[in-house]
């Protein structure tokens, strides 16, 4: 079983920007394809954005498409979020997660992911 702790969270100013992390341990992280979803106060959990096992296949969200990037180095068992032109729509607590299908599948279905972090929260000012 892989363990998902994200880091990276913080307070921003709305245009600002902010590089979040997931550090697996437990597994290799290239078993799992991977993705962040994030949410926010009163509201459901969204999917925001998904990488596959390699990182030859990426998933966005339309409302995060062009501003949000996701990445994955194996070698350092991290995935990450790059996340540009923040926007007060963004504030959320964001959450990595694994999908342990172990196949090459991209999933936006947060269903799909069988291992979920803590979360770190994303603050975007006006």
């Amino acid at each position: 079983q892989v363990q998902l702790v994200e880091s990276g969270g913080g307070l921003v100013q709305a245009g600002g920007s902010l590089r979040l992390s997931c550090a697996a341990s437990g597994r290799t992280l290239s078993e799992y394809s991977m993705g962040w979803s994030r949410q926010a106060p009163g509201k459901e959990r969204e999917f925001v954005a998904a990488i596959s096992r390699f990182g030859t296949s990426t998933d966005y969200a339309d409302s995060v498409k062009g501003r949000f990037t996701i990445s994955r180095d194996n070698a350092k068992n991290t995935v990450y979020l790059q996340m540009n032109s923040l926007k007060p729509e963004d504030a959320a607590v964001y959450y990595c997660a694994a999908d342990g299908n172990q196949g090459v599948r991209v999933t936006t279905t947060l269903h799909d992911y069988d291992y979920w972090g803590q979360g770190t929260q994303v603050t975007v000012s006006s």
